[in-house]
């Protein structure tokens, strides 16, 4: 209340990860934050980033709920309907791809990988998959995805890429709840009822997130989505909840960021694709530009300047 002197209580940062196998928590925290530390020296925040590991910082893990099927390199238990998006989301970020760049050996791969996407009189689950594979294959040669040391076949990045699938699915009930909401309610518990709270999701995690921050009653400080699969037209963007997607109601304020070479960004300016919510926050998207091996991960965008420096300058009000 102005005038009473009252001082409001620092925010929590929330960490929200994406695709990949199962992980240790507190390791990845840790990255995570080291990262974030990183990019906020070169923001100009030294002062804060020498005393970020001790903020109330959360993350929130639900890596072991998507750590059974497809989750360890195999899509072969997947269900038809899930090969089927699997499918429709490859060639979906394969067409958005082709539209967005220009780079004549990154537009050779898609091409490629374009033309083997065929399943006209494909017969059975294996020889799809099969397919599948020939094609990510070809995407594996685009120089940001054969540099990078995390997807070593086809098969452990479609199975990383089935879980967009599985959480879209709204299957796998246990104890009467299905996956994506047992997901939602892990985010959701690591989120504060009585503080602040700055919430920063990668990948899958911002779906999550997204539809996470829908059922949350209180006020987000600062929301910001790292290489995000939200604007994947028909496959993702039609599928997520509540529709048509708008910006969480109690949102103040949403930062988008997408890497040129991130190729599971195919449609990387989600202010074109998500409404406004009632205050008329939007997403603001913005590109970063990393160097080394696989763009595609939290701490290479955590560590770039003008995505810390938008965190921290959230965290310290």
């Amino acid at each position: 209340m102005a005038g009473s002197g009252a001082v409001e209580p620092s925010p929590v940062l929330v960490l929200v990860h994406g695709i990949g196998g199962r992980r240790d928590a507190t390791l990845e925290r840790t990255e995570w934050v080291t990262a974030l530390s990183q990019g906020a020296r070169e923001a100009g925040h030294s002062d804060f980033a020498g005393v970020l590991a001790d903020q109330d910082i959360r993350f929130a893990d639900y890596s072991d709920m998507m750590s059974g099927q497809g989750a360890q390199g195999g899509t072969d238990a997947l269900p038809d309907d899930e090969a089927l998006f699997l499918m429709q989301f490859v060639e979906t970020i394969v067409d958005e791809l082709l539209e967005e760049t220009e780079d004549p050996q990154i537009r050779r791969a898609l091409l490629e990988a374009k033309a083997q996407l065929d399943v006209t009189g494909a017969q059975g689950l294996g020889q799809v998959l099969r397919i599948l594979g020939s094609a990510v294959t070809s995407l594996l040669r685009i120089q940001p995805l054969r540099r990078a040391g995390q997807w070593t076949s086809e098969r452990r990045l479609l199975a990383a890429l089935s879980q967009v699938g599985r959480y879209l699915a709204r299957k796998e009930h246990l104890h009467g709840h299905s996956l994506d909401v047992r997901v939602r309610a892990r985010v959701l518990a690591s989120l504060p009822h009585d503080r602040p709270v700055v919430v920063v999701a990668h990948s899958l995690g911002s779906v999550v997130a997204f539809e996470a921050l829908h059922e949350y009653g209180r006020s987000v400080r600062l929301f910001v989505t790292l290489g995000s699969p939200l604007a994947t037209a028909a496959v993702v963007l039609h599928r997520v909840r509540p529709a048509p997607p708008a910006t969480p109601p109690h949102v103040e304020r949403w930062l988008n960021f997408w890497d040129r070479d991130d190729v599971v960004v195919s449609r990387p300016k989600l202010e074109k694709h998500i409404g406004v919510n009632t205050a008329g926050v939007a997403p603001v998207s913005d590109r970063v530009d990393s160097d080394g091996f696989w763009v595609h991960s939290a701490t290479k965008y955590l560590a770039q300047s003008k995505v810390a420096g938008r965190i921290v300058e959230a965290m310290r009000g």
